[in-house]
């Protein structure tokens, strides 16, 4: 049910592109300033989350997340009615808001109703409803707007809004119902020392953030102008650029997918390897050229890097964070990302504007690289002493009996307490 409330998020974020020109035809006015509506929109999430996700840190996140469902549901119809751009733009504004408040509680309650060794999993299928919404109901939208009106796919949109709000709030467990534990497994846990969930810390949730955001920003240079940059290469393919489009769509899908099977030992690292990918396979797209082999391949590792990179950095986010700043964290990481999908747009538009499209890639990928360093180092493992309290011993016998190294809690790994 979560997932199916991202699908729904991410396609209104994306639903401008997808009828852009009818919408602009209808509106009387420019194309251009059409697109704004999807700038607006990572503009207000970066702005609106923070406060919203303090107003309503008390409340239930399951009313919180349905409650903006429905307001996201309502935004959508007033874009669908609009008479003028204003008024399109003032619900598509309204929307946006509460995306952000959304992104935040789904974030945070998804790591809230299950255990943690199976967080990375649960974000995979969470973000595999963003990905849908990407690959399935953004040219859905397209389609409903070329065959009836751009209106009528905004309207369905606030119907599955509204919709996706009452299964939330009566299917989606509570924490107490996802964290139920057998009081004679508690028990043996204890005797045997197994791993409890460990304190979690803020300052390597900020780290991540801002270095996958720095990811993120080298990403979407280049990606914002990926049409021009896979066109010579996309030239004799089946579909074309749309052919291309899809597969990198395709790839992204799959990595989702693989993301689920890394162990909870090898979050951190799998997240620098992927980091790592992107900036390679940025770098790959100088060499690739107009040669349509070389440049699938390039684009299918790129789209499987990508599709990997958002849910390896919120369960490690996520992870890092513990029970006691699971809010803050889930509302760090839409304004971190969406920061990052703004301003390397804004990147990518000046290095294009100044030196063309072909000299993108270097730069987007140097970007990608220094995030690849400073993951790698904020990742590192440490040494650390860590005593173990047994139940019915001494508490000097107890740390006697336990010393051994465990990572630090940035790394992912669940140390012994």
């Amino acid at each position: 049910m979560l997932g199916g409330a991202t699908f729904v998020m991410v396609t209104g974020e994306m639903l401008p592109t997808a009828v852009l020109p009818q919408m602009s035809a209808d509106l009387d006015v420019t194309q251009a300033r059409t697109g704004l509506l999807v700038s607006f929109w990572a503009a207000t999430v970066v702005l609106a989350t923070f406060p919203l996700v303090r107003l309503t840190r008390r409340w239930d996140r399951r009313s919180v997340a349905s409650a903006a469902l429905i307001v996201f549901g309502a935004a959508s119809v007033v874009t669908a009615v609009a008479p003028t751009y204003e008024i399109a733009a003032g619900g598509r504004l309204l929307g946006a808001a509460v995306c952000g408040l959304l992104w935040a509680t789904v974030n945070a309650h998804t790591a809230d109703i299950v255990p943690s060794q199976h967080l990375g999993t649960a974000v995979s299928v969470v973000l595999g409803g963003a990905t849908v919404g990407t690959v399935v109901g953004v040219p859905l939208a397209s389609l409903v707007a070329r065959g009836w009106d751009w209106r009528v796919a905004f309207g369905a949109l606030g119907l599955l809004g509204v919709v996706a709000a009452v299964l939330v709030r009566t299917v989606v467990a509570t924490k107490a119902a996802g964290l139920v534990v057998p009081a004679r497994a508690a028990d043996a846990a204890a005797r045997r020392d197994e791993h409890v969930e460990a304190p979690g810390r803020m300052r390597p949730v900020l780290v991540v953030s801002g270095l996958v955001g720095l990811a993120l920003v080298g990403h979407f240079a280049a990606f914002t102008f990926v049409t021009r940059l896979v066109a010579d290469a996309a030239a004799d393919l089946p579909g074309g650029v749309s052919g291309a489009l899809l597969v990198f769509g395709a790839s992204s899908a799959v990595g989702l997918v693989l993301v689920g099977r890394v162990g909870d030992r090898r979050t951190a690292a799998a997240l620098v390897a992927t980091t790592a990918l992107v900036a390679l396979s940025l770098l790959a797209l100088v060499v690739a050229g107009g040669r349509p082999a070389a440049g699938m391949v390039v684009l299918v590792v790129w789209g499987l890097a990508t599709g990997t990179l958002p849910p390896l950095a919120q369960t490690l986010i996520m992870r890092s964070a513990g029970p006691e700043h699971r809010s803050t964290a889930g509302s760090v990481i839409p304004v971190v990302f969406n920061g990052g999908i703004a301003l390397g747009a804004a990147l990518g538009s000046v290095v294009v504007d100044q030196l063309g499209t072909e000299a993108l890639p270097v730069p987007a990928a140097l970007v990608v690289a220094v995030s690849t360093v400073g993951l790698a180092l904020a990742t590192r493992s440490r040494p650390a002493v860590r005593a173990v309290m047994v139940p019915g011993e001494p508490s000097q016998a107890s740390a006697a009996r336990l010393e051994r190294p465990a990572q630090e809690l940035v790394s992912g790994d669940r140390s012994d307490a």
